[in-house]
């Protein structure tokens, strides 16, 4: 198995299932230009966090890491007309390469992207009774991902979906002694599903367009 092979399927999938878009792709293009790290979903990924959060009936969506507004676009799209997502983003260039693509995909209403530190961020949202949310999606620098997680916790219902990206990292998960701290922060992020008890959570390892790697699903329960 190569990474041809897995970029070769991925866009045997996309070419399949996933219809071409001129925003996704305008998105994409814009974050290129800008410099942004080629770090955003997959195409097949993307519509499997719509799909996602239409079947968790999401009204409300928190996105925790922007990028360039790529994943907000599909998660925003599952939204009725009158719901809103909350995007945050540490990085001031990344924040106005997202505004300006969630703007041109028509989206400006529903979401609103929020710069600075994400934990002040959440802090802020707690201070604004903006909870709860419906949907949680964790794709942000990984050491902080056990306080991201106590806050969608925090921000949960029964029935909010939590959602964390890149919890494989090309099998580097399984190295207890890893001195990367992104590898013990995704460690760290399965102890804590472990221990939860209002959290039915299960992960899944993908290998395609984006490498190796993998997203874990929690369903609060409680």
């Amino acid at each position: 198995m190569t990474q041809q092979l897995w970029t070769a399927v991925d866009d045997y999938i996309a070419d399949a299932l996933v219809a071409p878009d001129a925003a996704l792709e305008d998105a994409l293009a814009a974050s290129a230009a800008a410099g942004l790290p080629d770090i955003a979903v997959a195409p097949n990924q993307g519509k499997l966090l719509m799909i996602l959060a239409k079947l968790a009936g999401a009204r409300r969506i928190l996105e925790i890491g922007t990028l360039g507004g790529y994943s907000t676009i599909w998660l925003a799209r599952a939204l009725p007309a009158d719901g809103r997502l909350v995007t945050l983003e540490v990085v001031p260039a990344h924040a106005a390469v997202a505004r300006a693509n969630i703007e041109a995909a028509g989206l400006g209403e529903r979401v609103e992207v929020r710069l600075g530190p994400a934990l002040e961020s959440l802090r802020a949202l707690e201070r604004e009774g903006e909870a709860p949310f419906d949907l949680v999606f964790i794709d942000a620098d990984k050491p902080n991902n056990v306080h991201y997680l106590d806050w969608a916790l925090r921000f949960a219902r029964i029935g909010t979906l939590i959602v964390a990206d890149n919890v494989v990292r090309e099998g580097k998960v399984l190295d207890a002694g890893h001195d990367d701290p992104r590898v013990k922060g995704v460690r760290a992020t399965y102890d804590w599903f472990a221990r939860q008890p209002r959290v039915c959570a299960t992960a899944v390892q993908t290998v395609g367009a984006k490498g190796h790697d993998g997203f874990a699903v929690g369903l609060v329960t409680d």
